[in-house]
């Protein structure tokens, strides 16, 4: 396929790259045989999409599907982590609208983090809990609304009242007041990402702990005493205006050209 004919959007670039992985000839299937409530057969992969968007596919046969999906572009590579994207596109399609509400920049390139995020938490999902497909499409919202906020133009509102003042509106996502916390000096990197991992992803503080390098009782105190930081800051009102450096606009268009090449090499494997 040449470069013309390419989508631009990467939402649209995956959705195409899905389009030729399940075009026959093609040798990748699911094997449904097994699963209750699904076709004793190997499914095409656009067939085993629409049974999961049914509502007669209950959410424990969802979960239970969405389990060997990760299972699988885990390892047997890319063509199953385009398998992936695509049966979530649905999902992810949804969460760009409603990332694009209001946005007056480029929404391909939150496009671009919404689907980069999916991606990477593929790698790192636990898969014991339920909503699976959930958390993952969480993660990708996360990274993408990370993006918007970080790169918002939207003023903020000053006042001359005294005493603490919340960060407003978009400011107050989690994930940028843990990122102020850090540009603030509150807290540090490891510690951010130990908070948001556990906190705002459902991980465990063993599997946060191994992740960097540490003990899970050691972790556990690094948290406790990393979030009473923040609560100390929060409530003095020293995250309020604390500025992010701007995401300049030629890595968002690098990060949008990479996920390109990433599912155009993909597609032709």
């Amino acid at each position: 396929m040449s470069a013309r004919t390419w989508p631009s959007s990467p939402l649209s670039a995956a959705g195409r790259a899905f389009t030729l992985l399940v075009a026959p000839p093609t040798h990748v299937g699911f094997d449904a045989r097994g699963f209750d409530g699904l076709p004793d057969e190997i499914l095409p992969l656009e067939r085993l999409r629409g049974l999961l968007l049914t509502p007669q596919t209950s959410v424990e046969v969802r979960d239970a599907v969405w389990r060997e999906l990760v299972i699988r572009a885990r390892r047997d590579g890319p063509a199953w982590v385009v398998a992936a994207v695509g049966i979530a596109l649905p999902g992810l399609r949804h969460l760009a609208g409603l990332l694009a509400s209001g946005w007056r920049g480029d929404t391909r390139d939150l496009d671009a983090e919404l689907l980069v995020g999916f991606v990477e938490r593929l790698t790192t999902i636990d898969l014991e809990p339920p909503r699976v497909v959930g958390r993952l499409l969480d993660a990708g919202l996360r990274a993408a609304r990370k993006a918007r906020d970080a790169d918002s133009d939207a003023p903020l509102v000053r006042t001359d009242a005294t005493g603490p003042i919340a960060p407003v509106q978009p400011w107050d996502h989690p994930d940028l007041v843990l990122a102020r916390a850090v540009a603030a000096g509150v807290i540090d990197a490891d510690e951010a990402n130990l908070i948001a991992a556990t906190r705002l992803e459902n991980d465990t503080l063993a599997q946060a702990a191994v992740r960097l390098g540490i003990t899970a009782s050691l972790a556990s105190s690094w948290r406790l005493k990393a979030e009473r930081r923040l609560l100390e800051a929060i409530r003095a009102g020293d995250l309020a205006f604390v500025p992010l450096r701007r995401r300049r606009s030629d890595e968002a268009r690098r990060r949008v050209a990479a996920t390109h090449q990433r599912v155009a090499v993909i597609q032709s494997a």
